[in-house]
């Protein structure tokens, strides 16, 4: 039996490439309008019809990352005119600037914890992977399924036995909970995700490497890693996503020196109520460490499981 594989015709090409670019515009325009929201000014930003051309606005950004006070006329004359371009803006709304905010700091918690736990989950899972992939291992398909049966259950059925646990230990509002916390969250799938990559790079590369001298460590080292590179590249990105995107353990177990940008952003309140320019600004920053992630492995995502290898 013989199969023949036929060119798509040109209509069908222009089909689907329609198809292609609609849902493309679909999703990304609510990600163009929190970036757009950014950068308007307060009384644009709940505009009703809502305004597409609008004067652009640095007010947002300077709210993010300022604590301001509101001033009487008086205040403002004492105070002198405004030394920099911020204050400037700030006064515009009839604020002063009394210090900086705390949106730095849990910028940089988010940063601590998301790649933190990532780095950790890689390491971990990389490992059991190899071992489940290589080694006979007792029971390996019921401990194979009990880990992938943990990410089946929903992360508030364990919200409060793991608020008491980490209460115990000492480990609640701490960098070390929350990234051991998302570690053990994301380890189940890598393991499952980084075995099917390991799967498919043939055992002989390994044995091969073994009669020529290598000790297993150096083996595992030296050629599996580098044809698992793809699938370390996608599952970091994956488990990235997740530590950077949690909420529900980030409300609960920290309120202070470890929380995250997730809960914070939210309780940005202007002096007239929730401050959506600067709500929008911080949504927006807050994509830009994932976004430069992605694009830094782009080219192990593209690159195939065994590029340049025999399969067996």
């Amino acid at each position: 039996m013989s199969f023949s594989v036929t060119e798509p015709t040109r209509g069908t090409k222009w089909f689907a490439g329609i198809l292609v670019v609609g849902y493309a515009l679909i999703t990304i325009t609510p990600l163009l309008w929190i970036i757009a929201t950014g950068f308007k000014s307060g009384p644009d930003s709940i505009a009703y019809p809502p305004k597409v051309v609008f004067e652009p606005s640095l007010e947002g950004y300077v709210n993010l990352f300022t604590e301001r006070t509101r001033a009487t006329q008086d205040m403002l004359d004492a105070a002198g005119p405004p030394q920099t371009w911020y204050d400037q803006i700030a006064r515009d709304q009839g604020t002063v600037i009394t210090g900086p905010s705390r949106y730095g700091e849990r910028f940089l918690n988010s940063v601590i914890i998301g790649f933190g736990s990532t780095a950790l989950c890689m390491i971990l899972g990389t490992a059991a992977a190899y071992a489940f992939s290589r080694f006979r291992v007792p029971l390996k398909d019921d401990l194979l399924f009990f880990i992938l049966s943990t990410r089946m259950m929903p992360p508030i059925a364990v919200a409060i036995p793991i608020f008491l646990m980490f209460r115990q230990l000492g480990l609640n509002d701490t960098h070390l909970g929350m990234i051991l916390l998302y570690t053990a969250v994301n380890l189940s799938l890598s393991v499952w995700l980084l075995k099917g990559f390991i799967d498919e790079i043939p055992i002989e590369y390994e044995e091969a490497a073994l009669i020529d001298g290598y000790t297993r460590f150096q083996a595992f080292y030296k050629v599996v890693l580098p044809q698992a590179a793809t699938g370390i590249a996608s599952t970091a990105i994956f488990c990235l996503i997740f530590a950077w995107n949690e909420y529900a353990f980030a409300v609960l177990l920290t309120s202070g020196t470890a929380q995250t940008a997730p809960p914070f952003i939210p309780t940005i309140i202007g002096t007239s109520g929730k401050d959506w320019p600067a709500v929008a600004a911080g949504a927006s920053i807050f994509l830009v460490p994932v976004m430069i992630f992605t694009i830094l492995l782009r080219k192990h995502l593209l690159r195939g499981i065994t590029f340049g290898a025999v399969r067996k």
